[in-house]
């Protein structure tokens, strides 16, 4: 019997504890969106991020590869 009593205040007590997470879950605002400019590479016309394009005269590239290769072709 006491075996019992224990498993039912364990069980009240899980469901409880995940309703409680479930309704702080609910009330937490989402992040912000992230904005940032796109740019497009000026090797291969790909668009990306600013802050993830390599900058090189002037001139955004979306990988070190393309900056060398757009220097070349210059």
């Amino acid at each position: 019997m006491l075996l019992k009593l224990i498993l039912l205040g364990v069980g009240i007590w899980l469901i409880y504890r995940i309703f409680r997470g479930y309704g702080k879950s609910l009330q937490q605002p989402p992040p912000p969106p992230i904005e940032d400019d796109m740019v497009r590479c000026t090797y291969c016309g790909v668009h990306q991020p600013k802050s993830e394009s390599i900058l090189s005269n002037g001139k955004f590239y979306c990988s070190q590869e393309h900056r060398n290769l757009g220097k070349e072709k210059e």
